[in-house]
């Protein structure tokens, strides 16, 4: 199997997720937009970012995270291959000065900013797009469109002990149309070797305990185009 094949219909699978996501407040959007973990109130923040001028992120959805970012004075980006999450954002934080969205794919994003010259300090995937996209593909343009000391940050689940790399999923379910998509699931050490052996540095990737240890982690990977002064730690 070609790990380069791609979803048949990633934006028609992301409209659907975002019909099924309930719609919380402005006031709360903002307060948990830094969900690296999938338990509420568990798990850093946006400090993983470091101290960034401007962001980039991944697969932005509703566009929460990049609106906390605004609001604190950054000039922060999101791409979204979803229609559906796009118009979401653009109706609730369009007007929020510092914040922009765009719908693309983010790897055509990428390849696009190289040319328009235009990079960012931080560029992060919260259970998102770094999962969703061979690293293959991603990691070179998002090294080449970091600034100089520019950090990546990511999360997503852990992989399934024994099951690595393209990860196939039927995106309507086992009765539906035979709509795929994959995911990249890799142990903390092959992420690891994969940053470091794409240029990255100050490459930290661990999996954070859920609240209950019996439960789900979280993978969390932090790495930085060369000239970072160092990582925060989770």
């Amino acid at each position: 199997m070609s790990t380069t094949t791609t979803a048949t219909d990633p934006a028609g699978y992301w409209d659907r997720y975002a019909s099924g996501v309930a719609e919380a407040t402005p006031e709360e959007a903002l307060k948990t937009a830094f969900g690296w973990c999938q338990y509420d109130g568990h798990g850093p923040g946006d400090e993983l970012l470091g101290d960034p001028a401007t962001a980039l992120e991944l697969g932005s959805g509703r566009g929460n995270a990049v609106a906390a970012l605004a609001t604190k004075g950054i000039a922060a980006t999101g791409v979204d291959v979803s229609p559906a999450q796009c118009e979401k954002a653009h109706q609730r934080w369009g007007d929020l000065p510092g914040a922009e969205f765009v719908e693309a794919d983010v790897v055509d994003y990428l390849a696009a900013a190289a040319t328009a010259g235009r990079r960012w300090d931080a560029i992060y995937s919260i259970w998102a797009a770094a999962w969703f996209t061979d690293p293959e593909q991603l990691l070179p343009l998002v090294l080449d469109r970091l600034e100089p000391g520019g950090r990546l940050v990511f999360s997503h689940a852990p992989p399934v002990p024994g099951s690595y790399g393209a990860q196939g999923m039927y995106a309507q379910g086992f009765k539906g149309r035979r709509v795929w998509m994959y995911r990249w699931a890799y142990e903390p050490e092959e992420w690891t070797a994969i940053l470091r052996g794409h240029g990255f540095v100050d490459v930290d990737v661990r999996v954070v305990a859920a609240p209950d240890p019996e439960l789900v982690g979280t993978l969390i990977g932090t790495a930085h185009r060369d000239g970072a002064r160092g990582v925060v730690g989770l």
